[in-house]
């Protein structure tokens, strides 16, 4: 048996999707479940941001996580594959009519993603207070809290409908496939296997 981690929500979806595609069955979880066994497969469902630690712990053998995520975390795992699913920016948030003010001491940014913050400002030679939030984000700025936040961005809807507008992007992410080190090397002809299967169909 392979377990495989995944992420709540459509990135799952998808996933489930690609191996409906190569292996026929349901590959479906049932409601609020969050194991689903099917054939050869153990899939577990966790939220994007704890994927690397399932993995990196070894409790699943692989699993499916943003590009963000691991350059946020940068787990110790085998990086296997991007799938070009769930892409999305990790952008500069600011207020609209408003740009970051370089040339003050030191700029706010508010973000749940601190090390790719703090990458980012740090190649502009930037001084950079880091403040930490897990929700509402974009609130940060029109508060007076921050200058700008940083924040993973799909459409810009959310930042478009509270005020705020994309100032910079940072990096471009999508769905990788990952592999924890010791299954990648007791399980490795399942693996990738399973590997070219997958890169077959999103190829084709």
């Amino acid at each position: 048996m392979i377990t495989i981690a995944l992420p709540k929500g459509r990135i799952a979806d998808e996933t489930l999707e690609i191996f409906r595609k190569i292996f026929g069955g349901a590959f479906e979880f049932e409601d609020r479940k969050l194991i689903l066994s099917e054939g050869q497969f153990n899939f577990l469902m966790v939220r994007n941001q704890d994927i690397p630690t399932y993995v990196t712990e070894g409790a699943a053998d692989i699993g499916v996580v943003g590009l963000d995520v691991l350059e946020e975390h940068q787990p110790d795992v085998v990086r296997l594959l991007d799938l070009h699913i769930g892409k999305c920016h990790v952008c500069v948030g600011i207020k609209e009519g408003h740009e970051i003010d370089y040339t003050q001491p030191e700029i706010r940014i508010a973000t749940k993603m601190p090390n790719i913050a703090r990458n980012y400002f740090a190649q502009k030679a930037t001084a950079l207070k880091i403040i930490k939030l897990y929700g509402s984000i974009e609130l940060a700025p029109l508060v007076g809290l921050s200058d700008g936040i940083v924040d993973v961005v799909e459409t810009g809807t959310t930042m478009k409908q509270n005020g705020l507008k994309v100032g910079e992007t940072i990096m471009t992410s999508s769905a990788h496939l990952i592999a924890n080190k010791n299954s990648f090397i007791i399980k490795k002809a399942e693996i990738l296997e399973l590997y070219a299967k997958i890169k077959n169909e999103i190829k084709s």
